[in-house]
């Protein structure tokens, strides 16, 4: 069945979790590119779905503002933090707020990890015995992932990994009825925000109260994690105040929650359902294609959200100063004038030119950490299955900003010997 542009509502978040919003981006990247959704009232939104539109709304920051909110989520009322945090701040106050990240992931990149971070990837893939298989469920074990990583760069403790997975997911997926609070989706999206920022002021706090000797000798002898590095950094010859600080770990998390955990379950969900797993394990020299095709094919941040400035013209259409824009990333990394084939999961494919970390200014601080991570994940994965079935149905996460995958039965069978990681 055909959909019709006058038929989707974007805005509804059980189309993510039960229909199919591939089938209604298509209709509007072919018909109405630039369209107005209403959602309530005179309340909506202009939902861009071609890709040239989506990279220039989040790369056009003189004509979108992100200041006034990214997410669907605040529709209808500023952000509160505009100004204060990196996602909600425009440049040139966004950039030199956005440097000392960039630099301190520079002193402490996740390569220098990956031997923890390896470590950590094995404990959440269970053992076989050769001759045996072993169901289990795959997204509930990737769910872990994001805080295998920052535990190492961020000094977390692995006692605090579940909760920290769950505050995430409250901030993720609001909607969700697995994550939701009995006081609906705003009163979810507030406990997450409150209960994050106290358990990273909390963790700033104790590292302030540390004897500046120590932390300088552990910095020079590179023991110090990304928040020392970050209350050590000066920025226009001034340290970084601590709400500096912990707006950069709360961004480094969140970031890493919806990137991490549901890249692999969308890829390892295709590859079961065509066949494809054993030709992408079989071939190393597809490992890195491979995992930007699994960015692209994921996409789990669907969309972000600007203010127009100013008028502006999109598409030919014209849109009015303060008009909310919301660029669908999901829509765009299917679009057919910019991928080749844009609805089948190629390994191989190359001048992958997605838009799974955004671009512009707001381009993912994280990114490197992302690819780093998923390489040495689907590397373990590979290693030590030799193949993977999907045996349930699964089930997607009710919401309108995170494309994921919340729990995924498989059957995996172990290879007989472990190639070389």
């Amino acid at each position: 069945m055909t959909t019709r542009p006058a038929d989707v509502n974007l805005a509804d978040p059980e189309l993510y979790a039960d229909g199919d919003p591939y089938a209604a981006w298509r209709a509007l990247r072919e018909h109405e590119p630039v369209a107005w959704q209403a959602v309530s009232g005179t309340l909506g939104f202009w939902s861009v779905t071609r890709y040239e539109d989506v990279e220039r709304v989040l790369e056009d920051h003189v004509s979108f503002t992100s200041e006034r909110g990214t997410l669907l989520s605040l529709l209808g009322r500023d952000d509160p933090a505009a100004g204060r945090q990196m996602a909600v701040t425009d440049p040139p106050r966004h950039d030199r707020m956005r440097a000392p990240l960039h630099r301190a992931l520079r002193l402490r990149s996740a390569e220098a990890h990956a031997g923890q971070i390896r470590a950590g990837i094995r404990e959440l893939l269970p053992d076989v015995p050769p001759g045996a298989e072993r169901t289990f469920d795959f997204a509930a074990a990737c769910a872990q992932l994001p805080l295998v990583v920052l535990g190492p760069l961020l000094g977390l403790p692995a006692r605090d990994r579940p909760r920290l997975v769950r505050l995430a997911m409250m901030c993720a997926a609001e909607d969700d009825p697995e994550h939701q609070l009995p006081g609906g989706p705003e009163a979810t999206l507030q406990r997450g925000h409150r209960e994050l920022f106290a358990y990273f002021a909390d963790l700033v706090r104790e590292r302030r109260r540390r004897p500046p000797e120590d932390a300088d000798r552990d910095l020079a002898e590179g023991a110090g994690d990304l928040v020392d590095v970050l209350l050590s950094m000066e920025v226009d010859g001034a340290r970084l105040t601590p709400g500096e600080v912990l707006s950069n770990c709360y961004s480094l998390l969140l970031g890493a929650s919806v990137t991490l955990a549901h890249v692999p379950p969308a890829a390892v969900l295709e590859l079961s359902r065509t066949g494809r797993y054993t030709d992408w394990a079989a071939d190393p020299d597809l490992l890195d294609s491979g995992v930007e095709e699994a960015l692209r094919w994921a996409s789990p941040a669907r969309h972000f959200m600007r203010y127009a400035r100013r008028p502006v013209v999109l598409a030919d259409m014209p849109l009015g100063a303060g008009d909310p824009v919301v660029a669908w990333l999901g829509s765009a990394n299917r679009d057919g004038t910019v991928f080749t084939r844009p609805d089948v999961f190629d390994p191989g494919r190359r001048r992958n030119r997605h838009l799974a970390f955004g671009a512009g200014p707001h381009y993912c601080a994280g990114a490197s950490i992302a690819r780093v991570t998923l390489r040495l994940f689907f590397a373990e994965l590979f290693a030590r299955y030799a193949e993977i079935e999907v045996t349930g149905t699964p089930r997607r996460a009710r919401s309108t900003f995170l494309s994921g995958i919340t729990h995924l039965p498989v059957r995996v069978r172990p290879r007989q010997k472990e190639v070389a990681r």
